[in-house]
């Protein structure tokens, strides 16, 4: 197979003269989100089946943005005008074994793509905890797996294609375009339309996961460290109730012979004997299997199956990223507000990522831990609880998930992110009246 390499920066393709004629828009009932939280404010969707199609559009149209699988729990993929989804846009277009790369078209799920690359002896080195999510939607938000030597899903790219706001067609790469290239990959969606990405793999590996129960909150002051360092991706479980951590998940390579052991205890937590869900009331049926049982690292590495409702469903989502050096003094500020907390929450996950250089990642340029809320669906009041675990975590200079509910000032988030000014001139090159704006880039970004 030949490589397949990207053009440089300026390159463009045009798109065809061919027009969708206004009979594939699908006006659909009130569209929301994964979760139900959100209401998009028009049901005018296209799903075009080609970046030409694509292409045609993005001229046509004066104000759109992208709609991808719809797990953000915030109105960074809303649109008052047009919505383009990339649900049909979900092939592998090429597998390079000489570079050891594949590209795939934007809108493809991890779930479709990881039997695939298994299937030809590769791996990706991280997923999420659920592999319900588009590849492009992931990678411009900065989503996560876990693990102190694994960077986000995003900097597993090597190339991107996307369609700015003219309609034309550019590709980057890591190697072509390293002065911008960094900048772009984490981009919100406000550069344009990812229609392909590149990314690195690894040989396909396989895995084993370990759950242990109630370990004591004061063993993370003393070896938080050595425990997220347990295995090769590493949960933390809690609902703020005990003195303690509800649940470790421990997920171990087999090619490292160092946590394949299964041991009765773990720093004071005991291990399980069945498969349990991080909620403990909650059925382990949708739940990757546990109990040390080896498996493919894209059964292992999320925490849910492919064919099952991720997570409760009915939820919403919050999660704030805090240098590693300072985890144990920010979950001990969040352990004092456990009695606010807990009311409203089904569970929290604590997980590490490692550092990267993507100017807008929660993780960039410090290994970070990211503290996750799942909660009731109940807005009114995590809105305004909020502000108050916002206001502990201020010492930390916590980074919010970019596609999740927090209520950070735009004036605080700018001071987090040092390239921000440098992210806006490359918006302004691609997009230089705001196509691809909306309400949450306009007041959370541009507003700053």
């Amino acid at each position: 197979m030949k490589r397949r390499t990207f053009n440089k920066l300026s390159s463009t393709v045009t798109a065809g003269s061919a027009i969708l004629p206004f009979t594939e828009w699908l006006p659909a009932d009130p569209l929301k989100n994964w979760a139900g939280n959100i209401e998009f404010s028009t049901n005018k969707v296209v799903y075009p089946k080609s970046a030409a199609k694509m292409q045609a559009l993005v001229k046509k149209i004066p104000q759109l943005k992208v709609l991808g699988t719809r797990h953000c729990f915030n109105r960074i993929a809303d649109s008052q005008h047009h919505l383009l989804s990339t649900k049909e846009l979900n092939q592998v277009v090429s597998l390079d074994t000489q570079t050891h790369t594949v590209t795939v078209e934007g809108g493809i799920k991890y779930g479709e793509l990881a039997p695939y690359l298994h299937e030809k002896g590769y791996a990706l080195h991280n997923l999420a905890s659920l592999p319900h999510i588009s590849v492009a939607g992931s990678i411009i938000t900065a989503t996560h797996g876990s693990g102190v030597k694994n960077g986000n899903l995003a900097t597993a790219v090597v190339g991107l294609e996307f369609i700015d706001a003219a309609g034309n067609l550019h590709q980057i790469s890591r190697e072509k375009n390293a002065d911008l290239f960094n900048g772009m990959v984490v981009n919100l969606g406000a550069i344009g339309i990812i229609t392909k990405v590149t990314l690195a793999l690894e040989p396909a590996f396989t895995m084993q996961q370990r759950v242990y129960e109630r370990l004591p909150l004061e063993q993370l002051k003393e070896n938080f460290d050595q425990i997220v360092s347990a295995g090769y991706s590493v949960s933390l479980f809690t609902d703020w109730v005990h003195n303690s951590i509800n649940e470790v998940w421990v997920k171990s390579r087999l090619d490292n012979t160092a946590n394949q052991q299964a041991l009765p205890e773990f720093y004071g937590a005991i291990a399980a004997t069945k498969n349990l869900h991080p909620i403990v009331e909650v059925s382990a049926e949708n739940c990757t299997e546990q109990l040390g049982v080896s498996g493919p690292w894209y059964e292992r590495l999320p925490h849910f199956k492919m064919g099952f409702t991720p997570s409760t469903g009915v939820e919403l989502q919050t999660e704030y990223f805090v240098p590693q050096n300072q985890a144990v003094e920010a979950i001990q500020a969040l352990a004092r507000l456990g009695k606010q907390i807990s009311p409203h929450l089904f569970i929290s996950e604590i997980r590490t990522i490692a550092a990267d250089e993507l100017w807008l990642s929660p993780c960039y340029q410090r290994p970070s831990v990211a503290l996750h809320f799942t909660w009731k669906q109940d807005w009114p009041a995590v809105s305004k609880l909020l502000p108050v675990i916002e206001k502990e975590l201020a010492p930390y200079q916590a980074r919010p998930h970019w596609g999740k509910l927090f209520t950070m000032a735009p004036q605080v988030l700018a001071t987090h992110y040092e390239k921000l000014p440098e992210f806006k001139k490359i918006v302004a090159q691609f997009d230089p009246k705001g196509k691809f704006r909306n309400d949450f880039l306009n007041s959370t970004i541009f507003g700053s």
